[in-house]
């Protein structure tokens, strides 16, 4: 019974040679789209995963607002001050480093070549809290750290752009209205997973930026770092507790911060 099946249908392929060619062939450009699309949508999850992980799974990010779909006319909510940051890491447990960050945009020129880009300024903690390690160069002391020296520490693109791909350290250069000593070129990190370039961009002490660039001691991010024998989730309630007790934000009424937690970003 089967053999007859089998020899009736191979009879009927032949019998109609075109119409047996393009059904296979419609079927063969059916499958082969099917795979593209699961390996391109793959490769993509891993991509963004890639990307989000180097900032470090067990990171919380701080900003002021409220949350999407949130909000109205009223006045925006107010920045973090350096006090925050010391609180969070000094009252939290599980908290390995804060770091803050404020941040502003400028001009670098460099021997007739000049470049817009990023300037974000922060503690020795960022490094603590995700890991960047150079290429070539150093890190700011804590002394140069505390005293706002203008010494900067450059991405990539920043690098190539200015320095066309030679030596930076040691180098200085002019970056919005002040004079920048350059002490480490970052390794190179790529694009982010939400679009932009992680590598322009010029990283300078805190107080230098505040000081030099945005005149006030406003922080508008923190980077948490959280010991991995911590519960992430432990750790983010203790924080929002302690901030809502700090901001001065009584029962019912919603926060006026956000935090994200990049591992679970990475999951989604």
């Amino acid at each position: 019974m089967f053999g007859t099946t089998l020899l009736l249908a191979l009879r009927s392929i032949a019998r109609h040679k075109l119409r047996s060619f393009l059904t296979t062939l419609g079927i063969i450009i059916g499958v082969a789209a099917v795979v593209t699309m699961v390996t391109l949508g793959r490769a993509t999850t891993a991509q963004v995963q890639k990307n989000i992980s180097s900032l470090g799974t067990n990171i919380l990010q701080i900003r002021p607002g409220q949350g999407f779909g949130r909000g109205g006319g009223g006045p925006p909510p107010a920045p973090f001050k350096p006090e925050d940051v010391t609180a969070i890491a000094q009252q939290i447990a599980g908290v390995t480093a804060v770091a803050p960050q404020a941040q502003a945009s400028a001009t670098a020129i460099y021997e007739g070549a000049n470049w817009q880009t990023t300037i974000n300024g922060t503690t020795n903690a960022y490094f603590e809290v995700q890991a960047w390690p150079l290429t070539s160069g150093r890190y700011w002391t804590p002394q140069e750290e505390s005293a706002g020296r203008a010494v900067c520490i450059i991405g990539s693109t920043v690098r190539q752009n200015l320095w066309r791909g030679g030596e930076a350290v040691g180098t200085r250069f002019r970056i919005g209205s002040i004079s920048c000593d350059v002490i480490g070129v970052l390794s190179t990190r790529g694009q982010a997973g939400f679009g932009g370039d992680q590598d322009d961009v010029v990283i300078m002490p805190i107080k230098t930026v505040q000081r030099r660039f945005t005149g006030n001691r406003d922080i508008r991010l923190m980077l948490v770092g959280v010991d991995q024998a911590y519960s992430t989730s432990t750790v983010q309630a203790g924080i929002t507790d302690l901030l809502r007790e700090r901001r001065n934000i009584t029962a019912g009424k919603d926060d006026d911060f956000n935090i994200f937690d990049t591992k679970q970003i990475s999951d989604t």
